[in-house]
């Protein structure tokens, strides 16, 4: 059976397409600025509020162009409340999940681009679902409005009295789905994001993460985009024989092309890449699979994310033990690469890397 088409948001347009969908209404295009900003600076998602707006103006807009599209079902937190993951039913009732992370530096959004995902990597409890569709602009996008009203609103613990950070400072496209695949509608939400006011949210691009199972095609055309963002390769392996079977596009696009195109990516956008590396418990965690990783990038500009492996329902896989991790890890320094353990934050409430998945709602 065939979805419905999700409604039209302001959010899916650009500033150009706002001030004609205006003009479409009958009403000045200089209101599309004014509700842009209340919508995306002033984090005001109830028109009614909207007093430099005539009541009309707020009526017709609302009722055309800001549809509700996400709707919380379930959140559950950690962390003394720090770490809050929420499930959202869309329009169409198709589930995705976000998670916010508020550390004292900075707040960190991760963000879903899909519902469900195709890539069927079979440690990720994501790819274990398949494939349900693509979000739109405003649906990514409107997960991280999500994050920052909770934050202006006083909901989540460790703000300025407790030293932690106000404002969504960072958005990792790291939830469910595989971002290069929804590329199109992954760029035009990381605009939003990032274009000044009142076009956008006004965010760096230095603190926007995409990261990808490594679909060639589209890391070479985001390269060409000229966006500062940082390009993170999920690789969990340096060898095609097991990387063909932990994550099956490699098959289409084997290691060393892959990582060409990381590296272009790199050198055009003189950003440092990542390398995400899921340690997996006698799979892929031996000393010479850490050279053979090592060979292949040393002297490049790239940070290594190692991950221990997040517990699913009916995996057959753990994390590999503590003496492997640390071999891991200094053989890599040992060859001089940057690398770094994720902290698993979220684990306790499946919100952690490849943890996303409906289960009860």
């Amino acid at each position: 059976m065939s979805r419905a088409r999700p409604a039209r948001h302001l959010l899916d347009l650009t500033s150009e397409e706002r001030r004609a969908a205006l003009v479409e209404l009958g009403l000045p295009a200089f209101r599309a600025d004014q509700i842009s900003r209340q919508w995306l600076i002033r984090l005001s998602d109830d028109p009614q509020t909207w007093t430099d707006l005539p009541a009309d103006v707020r009526e017709r807009v609302s009722a055309v162009l800001l549809p509700r599209i996400l709707e919380p079902v379930k959140q559950v937190s950690c962390d003394d409340g720090t770490t809050v993951k929420t499930a959202w039913r869309l329009s169409d009732g198709a589930v995705v999940e976000s998670v916010l992370m508020r550390y004292p530096d900075r707040v960190t959004m991760c963000v879903s681009s899909q519902a469900g995902c195709g890539m069927a990597c079979p440690f990720c409890a994501t790819g274990q679902q398949g494939l349900t569709r693509n979000l739109t602009t405003a649906e990514i996008v409107e997960q991280v409005l999500a994050g920052a009203r909770a934050l202006q609103r006083g909901e989540i613990p460790g703000g300025n009295s407790g030293g932690g950070a106000d404002r969504v400072s960072n958005v990792v496209f790291m939830g469910m789905g595989e971002p290069l695949a929804n590329y199109e509608r992954v760029v035009d939400a990381i605009h939003r994001l990032v274009d000044p006011a009142p076009a956008g949210l006004g965010m760096s691009a230095r603190g926007i993460t995409v990261s990808t199972v490594g679909l060639v095609p589209k890391m070479v055309e985001l390269a060409g985009l000229g966006l500062p963002v940082t390009l993170a390769l999920s690789l969990h392996a340096p060898d095609d024989e097991l990387r063909d079977t932990l994550v099956p596009i490699n098959q289409r696009w084997p290691v060393n092309e892959v990582l060409s195109a990381l590296w272009a990516y790199a050198e055009r956008t003189h950003r440092r890449v990542s390398i995400e590396y899921a340690l997996i418990r006698d799979v892929n965690d031996q000393a010479w699979r850490a050279e053979l990783l090592a060979d292949l990038i040393a002297g490049q500009l790239v940070h290594v994310n190692l991950i221990p492996l997040n517990p699913t329902p009916g995996s057959q896989w753990t994390a590999s033990r503590k003496e492997d991790e640390r071999t891991f890890v200094r053989t890599l320094m040992a060859r001089g690469v940057a690398v770094t353990v994720r902290d698993t934050r979220g684990r306790q409430i499946d919100g952690a890397c490849g943890q996303l998945a409906i289960t009860t709602l």
